[in-house]
């Protein structure tokens, strides 16, 4: 049976839950919200699921389910209103490891930063990562998750060699790109729609040591950034700027690269990786904290203590700076923030253009954002049906929730992607039309086919009414 807490019972859920809780994941209380906070949201259910064998009575729960991890997904794409979500954290059990091909298997409540306390002192890294390794492996195959290394190695999905899916009606699927096929490209990307997924196998990469040699260097506009971004890629297998929003004129787009390669200095003396000391956000910042004046003034210090550097680091603070402050979305306010990601095609003048349009829309604003970040998708395809990472140019941009000044906004901001032929992505979406979602993502139709019908999102009945 499945662990079930009603909302007058969803305490005892939660302190269940608590224990198996990791650092960078808040166990006082589980909320069951999105990382943004918005929007808010109230399930009927939350059922708990510490064992594969529990699953099986999924057909048995009254109205619709989602599965529910660790609460990364920004937007509402974790939310099921008046549902029932699934809790996987408890599965969180590896299975098998094969040190010789770095190919692993696990439940789908294992933690990215568990796989990485395991593999990192053998040699091996996830193929991988987003910007947080408080993720389930659930919920990185749920979102295709991409990093700062698209440009050589895609997509978390191109990775996948099988994983298990349990449909409603009792069937457990196993799902590869040779047995299932279609459900796999469903799955990938699919938002956790398709059905439960038990545990996954994939393949990691080797790695000469626990270090990377790290540079960043300064560009002084988005023209400048395009420029360098084509030498960057071949040289660099993790590639990422951070832009100064609020800059204008000639300094529109100007910012930072930070570049990386994995680097072995494993023999050598006095470079031993440091654990990284948590901090935690105590309470929620108040609303009116962050505004342009902040922001300006953040941007400011940002550019003292990072000048254009070179240096060997650990892979922890390389790959998830933010991992460091536990429960940083509250800074934030209490209304929540809403985060969002574009694509657009690399086309030369034109993608360069659009990138333009939307930095000025930004400026011109006064919507200020501390967390922008630019990089390039490269031509390697995913297997998901819904993927969203595809050649072209990402910029990623993060808005505390303001009501309908923040929406509008956003919404002229999708006007501008929708004309380039971009794409919005859903893990940190929480109010993109219908229109918008169905244009980025033309097979949505083919992929409604493959959703449970017993699973639902409050994000997929927005966009699909």
């Amino acid at each position: 049976m499945l662990l079930e807490a009603t909302p007058d019972t969803m305490q005892e859920t939660t302190e269940q839950a608590t224990d198996i809780a990791a650092p960078g994941v808040t166990t006082r209380a589980r909320h069951y919200q999105s990382w943004g906070r918005f929007p808010k949201s109230k399930h009927q259910a939350v059922k708990s699921v510490f064992w594969q064998q529990e699953t099986n009575d999924l057909k048995n729960i009254e109205g619709s389910v989602l599965p529910y991890g660790y609460g990364r997904s920004y937007g509402d794409s974790c939310l099921n209103d008046d549902g029932t979500l699934i809790d996987i954290t408890g599965l969180r059990k590896f299975i098998s490891f094969d040190d010789s091909t770095g190919v692993i298997r696990c439940e789908a409540g294992v933690m990215l930063a568990d796989i990485l306390e395991v593999i990192v002192s053998r040699g091996w890294f996830l193929p991988v990562t987003p910007g947080t390794k408080f993720v389930s492996i659930g919920g990185a195959i749920a979102n295709d998750v991409h990093g700062k290394n698209h440009h050589v190695a895609g997509t978390f999905g191109r990775h996948l060699t099988q994983f298990e899916l349990l449909r409603s009606n009792g069937e457990r699927l196993i799902c590869s790109p040779t047995q299932n096929a279609d459900l796999f490209s469903a799955t990938i990307g699919g938002l956790g729609l398709t059905g439960l997924i038990t545990w996954a196998e994939f393949k990691l990469r080797k790695i000469p040591g626990p270090y990377i040699a790290y540079e960043q260097k300064r560009f002084g506009s988005i023209d400048e950034f395009f420029e360098l971004t084509k030498e960057y890629d071949k040289r660099f297998e993790y590639t990422v700027s951070w832009v100064d929003c609020l800059a204008m004129g000639k300094n529109l787009g100007r910012g930072y690269f930070m570049l990386g390669n994995h680097d072995n200095l494993k023999a050598q003396p006095g470079y031993e990786p440091q654990a990284k000391t948590l901090l935690t956000a105590p309470i929620d910042a108040p609303g009116f904290l962050l505004n342009k004046l902040t922001v300006k003034a953040f941007n400011t210090v940002w550019s003292l203590i990072h000048p254009a550097s070179r240096k060997v680091e650990s892979w922890d603070p390389f790959f998830y700076p933010l991992d460091f402050v536990n429960d940083w979305n509250k800074l934030y306010g209490p209304a929540g923030f809403l985060q969002y990601q574009l694509v657009v095609p690399f086309d030369g003048a034109n993608g360069r253009q659009t990138i333009k349009t939307v930095l000025e829309n930004v400026a011109q604003a006064g919507e200020a954002s501390f967390l922008v970040v630019c990089k390039t998708f490269g031509d390697i395809q995913s297997p998901g049906m819904l993927s969203f990472p595809r050649r072209g140019v990402t910029l990623s941009l993060d808005f505390p929730y303001r009501g309908q000044k923040t929406l509008q906004l956003l919404e002229r901001l999708d006007a501008i992607v929708r004309d380039s032929g971009g794409a919005i992505y859903p893990a940190k979406d929480a109010r993109m039309s219908p229109e918008t979602f169905k244009q980025s993502f033309p097979r949505w139709q083919e992929f409604a086919q493959y959703i449970d019908p017993k699973f639902s999102s409050n994000f997929w009945r927005r966009v699909t009414g």
